[in-house]
């Protein structure tokens, strides 16, 4: 059996448990159970998986088989968890998200922080609140956040009026991005008075 296909049945590992444990051992039936949450393996897969299980019911001492505790989350779901609004994640979202919080008072401090630079970009409140979240980050334990502090404080200006005032590069941005999409486009197919005329009539 490949690697591939072990992992593709290994999700459905618990579930598997939990219905052998039940007494339904008919590996077509437990087939198109699986077909149903997403797997696309073989009858054949399935068979060879379903192998152990066979072996420990033949044993003079059988144990049932307890269901695999779930896999935790992954960092870059945690990560993209936090970084979302709440009001986004649907409810097993939060309550995972809750439970890793209460765990992790460490984790718990740094959502706050991040939730609450988020509001002052979103509302651009840097003005009245920028200096209280420095205050507040610097009074923390996060030495990540006391390295992204002080960056703040270097330049501390330009960051400050990014976060209260309504301009923005936008617009800067989109006409570079502009240009360097024609250049690409350009490359190697004509000279530089082409390419003059293309940006000209796109300006």
């Amino acid at each position: 059996m490949s690697l591939d296909r072990v992992t593709l049945i290994e999700a459905h590992q618990s579930h598997l448990h939990q219905r052998w444990s039940q007494g339904c051992h008919d590996v077509n039936v437990l087939h198109a159970e699986l077909r149903q949450r997403g797997y696309r393996g073989s009858v054949r897969t399935l068979y060879r998986f379903l192998q152990p299980l066979r072996a420990l019911d033949s044993s003079p001492a059988t144990v049932p088989a307890k269901p695999a505790s779930p896999a935790p989350p992954k960092i870059r779901h945690v990560t993209n968890w936090l970084l979302r609004r709440p009001e986004d994640l649907d409810e097993a979202e939060k309550v995972t998200l809750a439970d890793i919080r209460n765990a992790c008072p460490h984790l718990d401090r740094l959502a706050d922080h991040i939730t609450a630079f988020a509001k002052m970009m979103v509302h651009r409140t840097g003005a009245d609140t920028l200096d209280a979240w420095l205050a507040s980050v610097e009074a923390d334990d996060i030495a990540d956040l006391h390295t992204f502090s002080r960056g703040i404080r270097q330049d501390y200006a330009a960051v400050r009026n990014g976060l209260s005032l309504p301009y923005n590069s936008g617009a800067c941005e989109g006409a570079v991005n502009k240009l360097k999409t024609i250049k690409r486009q350009m490359y190697g197919r004509a000279g530089f008075s082409l390419l003059r005329k293309r940006i000209l009539l796109n300006v």
